[in-house]
């Protein structure tokens, strides 16, 4: 059976959407015939991935209603799901600022995506873009469904949920950490070809290749039932899918005896709060308060290695220069199939088309699904989709500690996103002097005025 239904990509001219989202969609035979608008600022990224688009239609005999736009406006009319996947830019050089900024005041981010400083910087540049999206989508699609995946996730999808009429979910892979940490510590016992050349779990390429071999062999075998906030969730059950058995205190005693220097600052919070962290030090180090002190350096202790915002940009290049073959036809579209969406294909599929669908990890508000997190705040837990939509699977109650450690990070992703909407520099070092990484008042109001002028450019809601 075909839904033929109406589907956005605002952010479409990436490398890593036309690889993966893209492609997953195309192929979808449930989705054949439908109508997919592809939008993105950047003309000539934009053009390789309808070129793409194109290719993969014809070759696939996908049936696809194709059209590219430079502004989202153009295309929102009629569409059931908007795939957002946008980023003020350049990407890498903001971030690279982002983290050196707050040096020349007397603070080292342990890395500056989602959380810290740099995370209100990140955010509070994405939020007018975002804002104004979801605002034509009321005017021109007020129904559908907007799958994000721009960063900082929590604050993202915050901004939508609480400042608009649109329904937002939020979709991250940064689960799939866990599952490799499950695979590597019992390989043994499940049967798991583990790689040589992991090294840990921050974003490398080679790496990160390798864990997806671990992912792909323990997911058929083991079920996780983890909860918290983006790239702060907690793993709460771990259970083999064939027996039931519970592999959580193997899990632990494995993890025990592994190598010391894999992922120190994971196992240190594991043995200090009980449950497992999911995403992996570069990712865990961003809401915690024990990893930015000038005298211990922790970053080094815990060896936490920076993004490589260099090479990043570099292999951003030539992975569209990838898909501009692919769509001259001169490399074989057989690459791009069996393509991973990271979830947006599975919500559309079963919305559209009344399925019944269990996802392991997915963000939405807080409906009670952790009962003892804020009501309204973006959580992420397990969901099933249906023709109704998309719902969270109830998890109960995170032990306290726990809980107050996400508490905290909420409310200073709540304050960015009143802040970024309203202009205010009052909420905004408000939610520095909440953020676990600020110790001295007069260090956060240095880092937000030079946070303000660095960036005035993508923050001129600041300067009314």
């Amino acid at each position: 059976m075909t839904l033929p239904t109406k589907i956005t990509v605002i952010g479409a001219g990436s490398a890593s959407f036309g690889e993966n989202t893209l492609s997953a969609i195309m192929h979808s035979k449930k989705l054949r015939g439908s109508t997919l608008a592809l939008v993105d600022r950047n003309a000539d990224s934009l053009d390789i991935v309808h070129r793409l688009a194109n290719r993969l239609n014809v070759e696939w005999d996908a049936g696809f209603t194709i059209s590219a736009h430079t502004h989202h406006q153009d295309a929102l009319d009629g569409a059931q799901f908007v795939v957002s996947a946008i980023e003020v830019g350049p990407r890498e050089e903001l971030w690279r600022k982002d983290f050196e900024l707050t040096q020349r005041h007397g603070l080292r981010q342990p890395y500056g995506e989602n959380g810290g400083p740099g995370g209100f910087a990140h955010a509070a540049r994405n939020v007018q873009p975002v804002l104004e999206i979801a605002r034509d989508m009321e005017q021109a699609c007020p129904d559908a469904w907007f799958i994000n995946f721009t960063n900082p996730m929590v604050r993202i999808c915050d901004l939508v949920n609480r400042h608009t009429k649109i329904k937002a979910v939020g979709l991250c892979h940064q689960i799939l950490i866990g599952y490799c940490f499950i695979g590597m510590m019992l390989g043994k016992e499940l049967g798991i070809e583990i790689p040589e050349g992991i090294t840990g779990m921050q974003a490398d390429i080679v790496e990160r290749d390798l864990r997806a071999q671990v992912v792909h062999q323990t997911m058929p075998l083991v079920d996780v039932r983890a909860a918290g906030t983006n790239h702060f969730t907690w793993i709460l059950s771990i259970r083999d899918k064939r027996s039931g058995d519970d592999l959580y205190p193997l899990f632990r005693e494995r993890l025990a005896s592994f190598d010391p220097k894999f992922e120190p600052l994971t196992r240190d919070v594991f043995n200090a709060f009980g449950l497992f962290p999911v995403p992996g030090d570069t990712h865990l180090c961003e809401y915690l308060p024990w990893v930015s002190d000038p005298i211990t350096k922790p970053w080094d202790k815990y060896n936490i290695r920076l993004y490589e915002w260099d090479k990043r940009a570099e292999l951003r290049d030539v992975d569209l220069a990838r898909l501009d073959k692919i769509a001259q036809g001169e490399i074989t579209v057989d690459t791009l199939l069996d393509k991973d969406s990271e979830g947006a294909l599975e919500m559309i599929e079963n919305i559209a088309g009344n399925g019944n669908h269990y996802h392991i990890a997915a963000n939405l508000p807080n409906i009670g699904q952790i009962t003892n997190l804020p009501m309204g705040t973006t959580v992420e837990t397990p969901v099933v989709v249906d023709g109704a939509g998309i719902h969270p699977v109830h998890v109960g109650s995170l032990p306290e500690p726990i809980a107050e450690l996400c508490r905290r990070e909420l409310m200073v992703s709540q304050l960015c996103v009143d802040s970024a909407v309203e202009g205010s520099r009052e909420k905004a070092l408000q939610c520095l002097l909440l953020d676990p990484m600020i110790t001295d008042i007069a260090m956060a109001k240095s880092i937000l005025d030079d946070y303000l002028i660095t960036f005035k450019e993508h923050l001129s809601q600041y300067w009314k």
